[in-house]
């Protein structure tokens, strides 16, 4: 690493995914005067534009190390999230390269979003919006979450703020974490009328929603992914949606984003995808833009 310039020195900030322009557009707002936001050119490679960063925020794209190794003076990486499984850690650890996370930014948000998807596939929300434009009083019939069992599979602070919010309405919450036994989780799984994701993306998350774990569930249970969508085994699920073994699948994370509207699995009518909406309100991106500021110019100050 390079001393640090004097005032006159622009520092680049490199946003290094072509999205997430919301908590962007902030940043650049409170940048200071010494500092410059640039954004990813979707068809060029990152490694082949970022040659006079500073700084790189990730956010979902991918900072590997040839995109580390391209930076002549990086000082940091700021990720406005708490996971940072897209970034390689260890070539920025070999060039000493410190990399920050934001977590706890948008626990609350990420909850009310999956409470969201949770109310609006047992009520149906979609299916009566159809029968309000049909003027079909009364249907569709849903149910209540009152009494219904959640399992939540990742006790971490998201999965908190939501065992929170289900048992204000009523709902009786079971739970696992990194630490449970594969028993713990098989017995979730079959007694719960609702699993909601919340765990961690690793090699031992990957995929731990396959058909034996879809099989386990409920007949008609609800599954809500916050998380990260490969922690589902994406072909699986779309096999128990078309059985009718489950009553909603809620997806707030993908396996590829942005996803395509267009595939079988998100045109299937017991699926709510959304645009990974967890984080986006106004309340997180000024956290987000203001903890990336604030880390901006801490290295910069030396401190």
């Amino acid at each position: 690493m390079g001393s640090i310039g004097n005032e006159e020195d622009i520092w680049e900030v490199w946003w290094c995914y072509d999205g997430w322009h919301a908590p962007g557009d902030k940043l650049e707002k409170m940048l200071p005067s010494w500092a410059r936001l640039h954004r990813l050119d979707p068809s060029r490679p990152l490694a082949e534009q970022i040659s006079n960063a500073k700084v790189l925020v990730p956010t979902t794209g991918v900072v590997d190390a040839a995109a580390i190794n391209a930076v002549r003076d990086l000082r940091l990486i700021a990720q406005p999230a708490a996971g940072y499984a897209n970034i390689d850690v260890k070539a920025a650890k070999q060039r000493g390269i410190p990399v920050t996370i934001a977590p706890g930014y948008n626990d609350n948000a990420t909850a009310e979003v999956a409470i969201m998807m949770l109310l609006m596939l047992l009520r149906r929300v979609d299916e009566a919006r159809i029968a309000f434009q049909d003027r079909i009083i009364g249907d569709p019939v849903g149910h209540e979450v009152d009494g219904k069992t959640l399992g939540i599979i990742g006790m971490g602070r998201v999965g908190k703020c939501m065992a929170t919010a289900a048992a204000g309405l009523g709902m009786k919450v079971i739970s696992t974490d990194s630490s449970s036994s594969r028993e713990e989780l098989e017995q979730l799984l079959q007694q719960s009328n609702v699993v909601s994701l919340h765990c961690q993306m690793n090699p031992q998350t990957k995929g731990l929603i396959g058909r034996k774990e879809l099989g386990l569930m409920k007949q008609g249970a609800v599954l809500l992914n916050t998380a990260r969508g490969p922690v589902i085994d994406k072909e699986v699920l779309l096999e128990a949606l078309n059985a009718g073994k489950l009553g909603g699948v809620g997806l707030d994370v993908h396996w590829v984003e942005p996803a395509d509207p267009q595939e079988e699995l998100y045109r299937h009518p017991r699926v709510l995808a959304l645009p990974h909406m967890g984080s986006a309100t106004e309340e997180v991106y000024v956290r987000f833009a203001t903890v990336l500021c604030e880390n901006i110019i801490r290295i910069r100050e030396g401190r």
